[in-house]
């Protein structure tokens, strides 16, 4: 069971800022992921909700929903890549199933997962 400690987690505007103007953007009807490949920020990673989702309980929702599902796949993202994943609207009604296919499809088209790995996505106790 992998973990995700603090100091993982961009948390600063400027942060937020360079990975989002710099990073390359990946999107589905789920969710966007902007990549940035660089050593400043080295294996960093951010969640965003914007106020078109909804009220907070909703963004709240979306956010720990991705941040669950990069955690139970973090183990195969290569190294030296910062992420930021921003949710959509049809996120606030997706399940953490959903969510978790959406970023692994972007992942791969991304390319930033190590190696040929193949994920069975199975009810999870932590996914509601």
């Amino acid at each position: 069971m992998f973990g995700l400690p603090r100091n993982r987690i961009l948390k600063k505007k400027k942060d937020f800022q360079a990975v989002y103007s710099r990073g390359k953007s990946y999107a589905n009807r789920f969710l966007v992921l902007y990549v940035f490949r660089s050593n400043g920020f080295q294996g960093k990673v951010g969640f965003a909700a914007g106020k078109k989702l909804g009220n907070a309980v909703k963004r709240n929702r979306v956010k720990r929903l991705l941040r669950e599902s990069y955690r139970m796949n973090q183990g195969a993202i290569k190294e030296g890549v910062s992420l930021l994943f921003v949710g959509r609207k049809a996120a606030v009604d997706a399940g953490c199933q959903d969510l978790e296919k959406a970023f692994l499809a972007l992942a791969k088209k991304a390319g930033i997962m190590a190696g040929d790995v193949e994920f069975s996505i199975e009810k999870r106790k932590n996914c509601r």
